[in-house]
């Protein structure tokens, strides 16, 4: 789209919807080819609200998946064109439901033939796109809170597995998007293979601003299993997220929680020696330096380095300044 139309866009969602120019002068012709499939959702719930894309193009994730703390949630994709996801979310933010917003946006847009483009906005409403000059495979599907499209693929039952998948899987949004993301490679995905996804889930809370309330904003790039490797960095994500937590209780004074909260990212991170050695800490922090030694001991043996590191931290205030806990720390093994 030409700057011209953005702002006319941008200018009709402060006044009477339907006010859009549709005529641009010597409107580009289509460029990025991120051919693909994805799934746009809100959880009835939370609230939150997210968007998760596989592709068999570099960094899908870039151009692919928006979303916004309590506003909504835009994948936009075939020939993509990028202001469908900022400019979405601008007239979802000031009251537009999804199907006032993706409608405003088509009519502003000459190529919108080839265009696929998926909406959901936080009061639940939905909307989706499949232009007839998509590249077949190609398919949507919506249900409640959600709506499915794909292009390029295999065959053409990719959304009707990816709608199966997220209707009936279980947990959070960001583990039922990523059911849905492997529903669809196990039907066959992308004609032309695999090579990068992305997940993006946020708040459902709209008094976060809109660069926050990032639950997951996960992305893999370039992978030869780019949803294998996207499922690996969810569980590494939760684990610094029970991490987290646990900071939070600790300035709350509450060592129980926080220390169930360490334990829970050590379960999911067995082999880390970091989520081991600030757990370690914390509990050494509180007193509790019978508990904390053997953390200490496990994050010595895999990254001597923290032998080092653990002596700075009395001078940043998050260990006491006692030179017999600081022996007694260094003399574990």
């Amino acid at each position: 789209m030409k700057r011209s139309v953005r702002l006319v866009i941008l200018a009709s969602i402060f006044t009477v919807y339907g006010a859009v120019d549709a005529t641009p002068v010597g409107a580009p012709e289509p460029r990025r080819p991120a051919h693909t499939y994805s799934i746009a959702a809100r959880d009835a719930e939370t609230g939150q609200l997210g968007v998760a894309v596989q592709s068999h193009w570099f960094s899908v994730g870039t151009s692919v998946a928006w979303a916004e703390p309590g506003v909504g949630a835009v994948a936009t994709q075939s020939f993509v064109e990028p202001d469908y996801g900022p400019l979405g979310l601008e007239l979802m933010r000031a009251g537009k439901t999804a199907e006032q917003s993706l409608t405003a946006l088509l009519a502003a847009d000459p190529h919108a033939g080839v265009r696929q483009v998926g909406m959901v906005a936080a009061d639940g409403s939905i909307a989706n796109h499949s232009g007839a000059n998509c590249i077949p495979e190609f398919c949507d599907a919506r249900g409640e809170g959600y709506t499915v499209q794909a292009n390029l693929m295999w065959r053409p039952t990719v959304c009707a597995a990816m709608r199966r998948a997220f209707e009936a899987s279980e947990g959070d949004l960001a583990e039922r998007l990523m059911a849905a993301l492997e529903a669809a490679e196990a039907e066959g995905g992308d004609i032309r293979g695999k090579q990068s996804a992305a997940l993006l889930v946020v708040s459902g809370d709209r008094s976060e601003p809109p660069w926050g309330g990032r639950l997951f904003d996960l992305r893999v790039d370039d992978h030869a299993e780019p949803l294998h490797e996207l499922r690996r960095l969810l569980e590494v994500a939760r684990a610094y997220r029970s991490m987290n937590e646990g900071d939070e209780f600790m300035a709350d004074g509450d060592v129980d929680r926080a220390s169930e909260a360490y334990g829970r990212a050590s379960a999911l991170l067995p082999e880390s020696h970091e989520t081991a050695f600030w757990h370690a800490v914390a509990l050494a922090s509180a007193g509790r330096t019978a508990d904390a030694m053997p953390l200490f001991a496990r994050a010595f043996e895999r990254w001597p380095r923290w032998r080092d590191a653990v002596q700075r931290l009395p001078a940043a205030g998050l260990l006491p300044d006692d030179p017999a806990l600081m022996e007694r720390i260094l003399a574990v093994e």
